[in-house]
């Protein structure tokens, strides 16, 4: 029989025991009690971490004057603003100068229940959840705009546990410290709407071209849109898209009653007219290529700046103009234009930058053709012909090598200024065989060309690749007279309060030729433009350049100069495929023309230097650089880096330290011709 509890009563007699709680009950009783206890601790210890976050918050002014990234303003060579980057922020609005639609856009859109939470909101985080259930992945976020805002402003967006716990935290801490007021005018200027915009005032400057304090109604709910994904629907990523975004938030403005369903139809986001994007063309060629030098120039910077270039507005329009309008169907185009001291004054690395923001100007290599000619003409002047010397074209064959002119012809006797304009093949082969392949690639390194340089016999011709800034530097150290040319973009970097962090030093280059050789090679420039090739660039005053051209009509080249302005213009095939007609007598020089008429405008008219006369002594021919003085004055370089004079006596202090690389800077006078061989090993040109 079993055992049944029992107890006596008053009386003695024997009573049954109370049931006892089963163990469910027992266990469901002590979770109760211990989550209950867990839940106050958990409480109090948030309550500890939000108030000790409260007390290490920023004050309001520092938040207010705290920014996420640099914002970089580049300005023109006449302080005219041509583009912003990075992250712009506009100006301040206080709370009562922030439009009410735009509050209400922004409160209808993501968080509808601000007024009333403390920072958290439970029903978004269930309603959240729920989604997420039904969905299969958090569809919908249950973030607050406190929560947003302390994202914005202390953390980042990394999908970590933890970091939402600390964005939980912060976000209390926010509502415990400041006043919902406060918080609301803090998220308005400071969250991300797209397109670099930080802010709505920022934002409406951008997007609508006015203020913050002047939005309707229709342009709020563009911007409240757009803090769900700013990259997505920035009205200059995709306007459709950003009007499409603008009527979902007009509809939930009608279901939270801020707007009448009057107001709601009555409201066409398509009538919406947005202010046209600034500097997203051709100038952002020449800021792609000149903002990475502030890394140099400024590389522990990170306050707002305001860059000040070289860029001239109106020639870097002319310039844009001129390659689109010129250029061969399919085909591509580059300018580089240059002041007579390096200032980059226009630069297209393309037809069209939103298309291919691939910068030909800088980047590309291609083969220059007769434009390489400089260099041959160059290391022969320097060598001792003069433009009159006569010269023959013939037939020739170097080591198995037999180039031959455009037309098939040969003229007999010219001289050499007539073989240049006329860009005679024979002749620039017989020249550089005559002065060395190794000599006509130390000049083109020395005038600047970076890439590498073969020296077979046919690279006379420009059978090497190069770089248009490259060839138009060499151009423009011609223009110098035969000075140094180190082309830049940045004049001055200053903060936004005007305070001076950086600002070029001018500086005079050294000298690369003799003056007479540059004179003498102007001279060459000046005829293939009058008479030569380069017919198509005259412009009605003095001009001198030179044309390229390569095999299969693959690349066309102009480069020249007139009036202290020096321009290379480029025009080919991405994929290296022929250009039916493409020769840089055709369209590279009228595009030359085009832009140089523009450019020149507003300068006066100058005269090349074209007499001056080579000193009355010289070396034979074939020896090395002639430079202007008495030859016993001349100090070299002895195997060991060091000047000396031609009896091997070290040079005074005073004297010039050897250029770098290995190329010889002018000091004073060049060595007598026993000095030659030595002169040839000294600049890595080895023996003729």
């Amino acid at each position: 029989m079993a055992r049944k509890d029992i107890r006596r009563s008053a009386s003695g007699s024997r009573q049954p025991e109370p049931p006892q709680p089963s163990g469910l009950r027992r266990f469901v009783r002590r979770l109760f009690v211990w989550g209950l206890g867990l839940a106050l601790l958990g409480v109090l210890i948030v309550g500890v971490a939000v108030g000790l976050a409260a007390q290490s918050l920023p004050t309001y002014s520092e938040l207010k004057s705290s920014q996420a990234g640099q914002m970089i303003v580049v300005r023109a060579r006449d302080g005219t603003e041509i583009v912003s980057l990075g992250p712009s922020y506009g100006k301040w609005l206080p709370y009562d100068q922030i439009p009410q639609v735009m509050k209400d856009a922004i409160l209808s859109t993501e968080d509808r229940r601000y007024r009333s939470h403390i920072g958290v909101d439970p029903i978004g985080i269930a309603r959240s959840f729920y989604v997420r259930v039904q969905e299969g992945r958090f569809k919908q976020g249950g973030s607050t705009i406190t929560q947003q805002l302390a994202r914005t402003v202390f953390l980042n967006n990394s999908r970590t546990w933890g970091r939402k716990l600390r964005e939980i935290i912060l976000a209390m801490a926010l509502e415990w410290k400041f006043s919902k007021d406060q918080i609301l005018e803090l998220y308005l200027n400071k969250v991300y709407f797209g397109g670099g915009a930080y802010g709505i005032d920022s934002a409406s400057r951008k997007f609508f071209g006015h203020p913050g304090t002047e939005l309707s109604l229709p342009e709020a709910a563009i911007i409240a849109g757009l803090v769900k994904a700013p990259s997505h629907y920035s009205p200059t990523a995709d306007a459709d898209a950003a009007v499409g975004r603008g009527q979902v938030v007009l509809g939930l403005m009608r279901e939270n009653e801020v707007i009448s369903p009057a107001e709601f139809a009555a409201t066409d986001l398509k009538k919406i007219k947005f202010a046209a994007e600034k500097g997203q063309n051709s100038v952002r060629y020449f800021t792609d290529w000149a903002l990475p030098q502030l890394d140099l120039l400024l590389p522990e910077n990170s306050e707002p700046i305001e860059v000040w270039t070289t860029l001239d507005i109106a020639m870097q329009r002319a310039a844009t103009e001129a390659i689109q309008t010129q250029v061969p169907k399919g085909a591509q185009g580059a300018l580089v234009s240059l002041d007579r001291d390096g200032a980059v004054l226009a630069m297209v690395g393309g037809t069209d930058y939103v298309t291919s923001n691939y910068n030909r100007a800088v980047n590309a290599v291609r083969q220059p053709g007769s434009a390489w000619k400089l260099f041959v003409y160059l290391a022969a002047l320097e060598a001792g012909y003069t433009p009159n010397d006569k010269v023959v074209d013939e037939p020739v064959t170097i080591d198995g090598w037999s180039p031959r002119n455009a037309n098939g012809t040969f003229a007999g006797e010219i001289d050499v200024r007539s073989a240049f304009a006329y860009s005679k093949n024979t002749v620039a082969a017989q020249l550089g065989n005559e002065v060395g392949f190794s000599s006509v690639a130390g000049m083109a390194k020395r005038f600047g060309i970076t890439t590498p340089i073969s020296t077979v016999p046919s690279m006379v011709l420009g059978s090497n690749v190069v770089r248009v800034i490259d060839m138009t530097r060499a151009f423009a150290s011609v223009s110098a007279k035969g000075q140094a040319i180190e082309p830049y973009g940045i004049t001055k970097i200053a903060t936004v309060d005007g305070r001076v962090l950086y600002e070029r030093d001018r500086k005079s280059g050294q000298m690369l030729v003799p003056a007479y050789v540059a004179a003498g090679i102007t001279d060459m420039l000046q005829s293939a433009v009058s008479i030569g090739t380069g017919r198509a660039a005259q412009i009605g005053r003095p001009v001198a350049g030179k044309t390229g051209t390569t095999t299969s009509n693959k690349d066309g080249w102009f480069l020249g100069f007139s009036s202290g302005i020096t321009t290379g213009i480029w025009m080919g095939r991405d994929d290296d495929k022929p250009v039916p007609g493409l020769q840089g007598g055709t369209a590279p020089a009228r595009a030359f023309a085009a832009y140089m008429r523009v450019a020149v405008a507003g300068r006066p008219v100058e005269k090349f230097d074209t007499e001056a006369v080579a000193p009355a002594w010289q070396l034979e021919p074939d020896d090395e650089a002639m430079l202007t003085g008495n030859p016993d004055d001349y100090y070299y370089v002895d195997e060991r880096g060091n000047l000396v004079d031609p009896n091997g006596n070290p040079a005074p202090a005073d004297r010039a330290p050897a250029a770098p690389d290995g190329e010889l800077e002018e000091v004073n006078n060049p060595p007598p011709a026993a000095n030659a061989d030595f002169l040839d090993q000294a600049t890595g040109r080895g023996p003729r």
